[in-house]
């Protein structure tokens, strides 16, 4: 599981679902939560957290898309497989990985040192909040 520190900055809550704001050193970050607790507020410390399947890539991206969790990052290792490569990447100093499939590497043209976006989506994310939070 991908793990980034953060710090909620914002709720909005509508019945039983909640979109929950962090910042992540100066990067916002939604969530979308069903059913969640009434105990998540603004300046609590939390820990986003998200599976490596659910980090798609994309370089040279360009235009206005509906995902808005953008991890600008860098790759820092690709371990391909014959049908699932895992991609490692830099973002924020932090390691973040990324399990695609070996055809989407290849027509990426992935190389160490490429800069690209990680995107996850806000219903991909889950919140934990727990000792040791920033």
């Amino acid at each position: 599981m991908n793990r980034l520190p953060g710090r909620i900055t914002a709720v909005e809550t509508a019945g039983q679902v909640r979109l929950v704001d962090v910042d992540v050193q100066g990067h916002t970050f939604s969530a979308i939560l069903l059913d969640t607790s009434n105990d998540l507020r603004p300046g609590l410390a939390v820990i986003l957290v998200f599976k490596e399947t659910e980090v798609s890539l994309a370089k040279d991206l360009s235009g206005v898309i509906s995902l808005r969790n953008r991890l600008a990052s860098r790759v820092r290792a690709i371990d391909k497989g014959r049908v699932l490569s895992k991609i490692t990447l830099d973002y924020l100093d932090r390691e973040v990985v990324s399990v695609i499939t070996t055809r989407s590497v290849e027509r990426l043209d992935l190389k160490v040192g490429d800069a690209v976006e990680a995107l996850v989506k806000a219903n991909e994310m889950a919140i934990l909040h727990e000792e040791g939070a920033p």
